[in-house]
């Protein structure tokens, strides 16, 4: 059951005891028609401010991120079920995204000139389109909506989110920091609205570009529907990124990145460490360190520094979870820890670690969002790279070797993925790109690379 209820509201509901925590009213259709000629009109103005100014307003952003940080982290905890130590992280993501924008944004989007063939002057430039629009998920609250709003921000453009219903609150509470951060009236807009709503939004005239944060059938269903209307996407979808285990790995690093790989954010992250893939020459051992280390983990109160590991963030999500993990079993994948709903109130799941996974399983297929590893045992280090590539998604995904020199060739000559890390796991950097290929879906976001994505390129030629 989603938490947008039948009679025109959203409740939301917290994951720690299932309790409800608010109630919000679905906007009008003439409401929302409203608020998006307004974001038009303020994006008429805002595309002509300079990329210098614009960039003191986006380290205002950041500035009131920082300044409201108590509050947003409780609300996101709250909301969704991550560790508190982890939304304050995230917090300071969101900022640091704001910093290196506001630094570095004016001389990516700066003209830039070039002498042209008959020795006439070219002149490029990256001019905002328009109103853009963002569906995003409710797994990482503030940084989903700061990640492509700042870059757009930054390039002239007016922004629109409809955010995941359960997290409804920290859209609302961004929405205000950024305000009272002196960007101007409604040119950044959360719209409380239904599915039914938001195609009507994509086809609004006004609204030029939209992105989606989500599912890989979502990202379809979205594309298809931008597409007919002929505008431009940005989609990052869902992944179960394998991280590769070579016989030159430091094990007790790997064991280390694993386990915060997997039950980062609870497990619930596009770029989380999925699928553990094992040469033979190391398997046994790394098998036995990493069940324990994944039994050792504390559920639990997600505000309590002791806790590892919180509730998932909507009971559906944990019946989804599950059932993902029975029907692996009833293929063929063995139990190593976990793999069952504990007793007691919220939207627990233990950590679960799977072994014998196969094709067929949905621990080998598809995503499991949530704190579940998928163990593969491969022969040595071509099998274990053939088995990272058999899947249908391409976002993310990791080696761990003492041979750097040799795990950078894996990554750029077999990889198929947007993002390799090597003896780390997958964290966002805001100048590094971020995105997918594959069923992960398309377009970049972070740096400059984000911010060109909903940009004219408009070439100027100026005769000799």
């Amino acid at each position: 059951m989603d938490t947008a209820t039948k009679d025109k509201r959203i409740t939301t509901i917290n994951p720690v005891n299932g309790q409800e925590m608010e109630q919000y009213e679905y906007f009008s259709d003439s409401k929302v028609e409203k608020v998006i000629e307004s974001c038009q009109q303020a994006f008429s103005k805002w595309r002509h401010v300079s990329l210098n100014d614009r960039a003191k307003k986006i380290k205002a952003i950041g500035e009131g991120l920082k300044e409201n940080r108590k509050e947003l982290a409780e609300l996101m905890t709250a909301e969704m079920g991550k560790l508190l130590v982890q939304s304050r992280q995230e917090v300071d993501l969101c900022a640091a995204i704001c910093n290196y924008t506001a630094e570095h944004g004016p001389e990516e989007l700066k003209n830039e000139e070039r002498t042209l063939s008959d020795g006439g002057k070219g002149i490029i430039t990256y001019s905002p389109i328009g109103v853009i629009y963002g569906i995003q998920p409710w797994n990482y609250p503030s940084y989903q909506v700061v990640r492509y709003a700042i870059a757009n921000l930054m390039a002239g453009n007016g922004i629109l989110l409809k955010h995941a219903s359960n997290v409804t609150g920290t859209g609302k509470l961004l929405e205000k920091i950024f305000r009272e951060a002196g960007l101007p009236e409604n040119l950044f807009s959360c719209l409380v609205i239904s599915h039914e709503q938001s195609d009507a939004v994509i086809k609004n005239d006004h609204v030029r570009g939209v992105t989606l944060t989500g599912s890989s059938a979502a990202g379809k269903d979205i594309g298809q529907k931008a597409g007919a209307e002929l505008k431009k996407t940005v989609l990052e979808l869902g992944s179960n990124d394998a991280y590769i285990v070579l016989e030159d790995a430091d094990l007790d690093l790997a064991v280390e990145m694993c386990v915060k790989g997997r039950i980062y954010n609870n497990g619930e992250t596009c770029i989380a460490a999925k699928r553990f893939i094992v040469v033979d020459a190391v398997y046994e051992r790394f098998k036995s360190a990493f069940v324990e280390a994944m039994e050792a983990l504390k559920l639990g109160d997600p505000t309590l520094d002791e806790t590892d590991l919180g509730p998932i963030a909507r009971e559906d999500l944990r019946e989804t979870l599950h059932d993902q993990v029975q029907k692996s079993v009833a293929h063929g994948a063995q139990i190593l820890c976990g793999g069952s709903i504990p007793d007691g109130t919220g939207f627990f799941y233990p950590a679960t670690v799977l072994a014998n996974v196969k094709a067929g399983q949905p621990a080998y297929d598809d995503e499991l969002f949530g704190p579940v590893a998928s163990l593969i045992h491969a022969a040595d280090a071509e099998e274990a790279m053939q088995i990272a590539n058999d899947s249908r998604f391409g976002l993310g995904g990791g080696i761990f070797s003492k041979d750097v020199d040799k795990a950078t060739r894996l990554a750029e000559n077999y990889f198929d993925t947007g993002m390799i890390f090597i003896n780390t796991f997958g964290l966002a950097e805001p100048s590094m790109p971020f995105g997918g290929v594959k069923n992960s879906g398309f377009g970049r976001e972070h740096g400059g690379f984000g911010m060109k994505e909903f940009v004219n390129v408009k070439a100027i030629t100026i005769g000799k």
